[in-house]
This record gives structure tokens, C-alpha cells and sequence, in this order.
């Protein structure tokens, strides 16, 4: 059984419901979950906000977050989850944010940071990624490491 599976599969037997919010990974994250059958009783809708204006509006990231830390940061995240879940009214938030490459990368922010951030029911963990891949590579880590986090949670508590 996939990751994604186990993760449906305990959001139904908990009756939670999930959202993304996803940039750098531009839908993946949300196709991943989507690809489960089943998904549709616990996955409603789904955010991709690629610029800041976009993370602004629809997930309620505070512009002075992304003046003060920038988009790709562990502030963003945890405003674009908590943003996401209350947009959706999902008991799950999840995010993605970071530089996927190959261009983009500054010397304090390279190409495969990324952060993915995880709101349940308003408690929200962030963890920081570092990626050394093409962009393709480092965007399915990412997936890979929101799916990671969201299972850790929810296997913990």
C-alpha cells in the first residue's frame, strides 16, 4: 500500500478532511493524494499559489510574512497550511513552498530548499528540506516529504 493510500485511508477512518496548498509543487502534491481511490470523501479543493499575491489572497499568508522572511521560507509555510485549511474548512493543511530550480537560488536560499508545512485542526509543524536534484527531483521530494510529515502526525497522535 502507497503512503497516499494509508493516508486516505486513516483520514476516513478518522473523518478528517485535507487540503493543499501548494507552490513549488504546482499540483503534484494534491494529484499524488487524488491518484487514491476514494480521496474524493476526504480531499474537497485545492490551492496552487505560485506568486505572493496568489498566497495573499486565497490562503491569507500576511504580506508582511513574505516582505519579512520571503515566500520560500518556514513563516510561509505555516501560513499557507493554516491559511488552507480555513479556506477549505479541511481539518488538514498541507503545504509546499521552495525553490525547485534550476534557477532562483541565492546563496541564503539555494535551489532545493523547500519547507512543508502541516495544520491539524490549527497545530501546525513545519520541517525544512534540502534537495539536491534536477527541478523534477526536487519537486516530487517535496511531495514526498509533505506525505512523509502528514503520516508522521498522524501516526503519532
Amino acid at each position: 500500500m502507497s503512503l497516499e493510500e494509508k493516508i486516505v485511508k486513516e483520514l476516513q477512518k478518522r473523518a478528517f478532511t485535507i487540503t493543499t496548498a501548494e507552490s513549488c509543487t504546482g499540483g503534484l502534491l494534491a494529484g499524488r493524494i487524488l491518484n487514491v481511490s476514494g480521496a474524493s470523501e476526504v480531499y474537497n479543493e485545492g490551492y496552487i499559489t505560485y506568486s505572493n499575491e496568489s498566497k495573499e489572497r486565497l490562503l491569507n499568508v500576511l504580506h508582511d510574512t513574505l516582505e519579512r522572511y520571503g515566500a520560500v521560507s518556514r513563516q510561509t509555510a505555516e501560513e499557507m497550511s493554516r491559511g488552507a485549511a480555513h479556506a477549505a474548512k479541511a481539518d488538514i493543511g498541507l503545504s509546499t513552498t521552495g525553490i525547485a530550480g534550476p534557477g532562483g537560488g541565492t546563496p541564503e536560499k539555494p535551489v532545493g530548499l523547500i519547507y512543508v508545512g502541516c495544520s491539524i485542526n490549527g497545530a501546525v509543524t513545519v520541517q525544512e528540506c534540502r534537495f539536491q536534484g534536477n527541478r523534477e527531483e526536487n519537486r516530487n521530494g517535496a511531495v514526498e516529504a509533505a506525505l512523509e510529515l502528514l503520516w508522521k502526525i498522524l501516526s503519532e497522535s
